[in-house]
């Protein structure tokens, strides 16, 4: 890995040996609970086995004995920015791109891109954890190209969301939001309604009862 040889374990990923051996590769879709997806391409890297060449996502590549890898070419630096540009017109205020995009070079994003207000990227995170490590599958994505979205079945209250939050912790532009309210009320025209605890899911559109241990 630039020109270091390394040593590693077989079955790993690049990007596994590079974290091992204190090489930093940067990456946003990626997290060690989960299963590696290559969805926000900014783990790119340049593989050279034998005489050929080719950019890959290093979180699901795995080793090869001889392999050459190198992660600040020329070539993947512009792929990085180029990602970071895409990410940055469609979601230019969550903290943490912008903070990749310092990394990797990009603090403005190019006129020719129509530049956007969103806060969800679609790295497919809460979507991953929610499916993998919770096992509730209560979100997923809807639609494609420019109208995919993650959504609950039908738009609807989502029946399997408990409420772990585990998608609020996941998310890295904290657009999934959690509320806990120690006494919720529903307000009518002729009266109020005492709910308790209940904790809010309001991407999701579901409000759960609260038990206090």
């Amino acid at each position: 890995i630039n020109g270091k040889k390394i040593k590693a374990q077989a079955e790993k990923t690049i990007l596994e040996v590079a974290r091992d051996n204190d090489i930093h590769i940067p990456t946003l879709c990626h997290s060690d609970a989960l299963k590696p997806a290559g969805n926000c391409r900014l783990c790119t890297v340049e593989v050279t086995c034998g005489s050929r060449t080719t950019l890959e996502t290093s979180c699901n590549y795995l080793i090869q004995d001889g392999m050459q890898v190198e992660t600040a070419s020329e070539r993947v630096q512009a792929v990085r920015k180029l990602v970071m540009e895409l990410l940055l017109a469609r979601g230019p205020n969550p903290t943490k791109l912008r903070e990749i995009g310092f990394e990797v070079g990009v603090d403005a994003v190019p006129p020719q891109f129509t530049l956007e207000n969103e806060y969800c990227i679609l790295c497919g995170l809460c979507v991953r954890s929610c499916s993998e490590i919770v096992q509730a599958d209560a979100i997923d994505f809807e639609g494609s190209g420019i109208n995919k979205k993650v959504t609950v079945p039908f738009n609807e209250t989502s029946q399997d969301c408990i409420g772990c939050g585990t998608c609020v912790f996941t998310c890295p532009t904290q657009v999934i939001k959690m509320q806990d309210m120690d006494d919720a009320k529903i307000i009518y025209v002729e009266g109020e309604e005492d709910l308790g605890p209940q904790r809010m899911m309001q991407n999701w559109k579901t409000e759960l009862n609260l038990k206090m241990c």
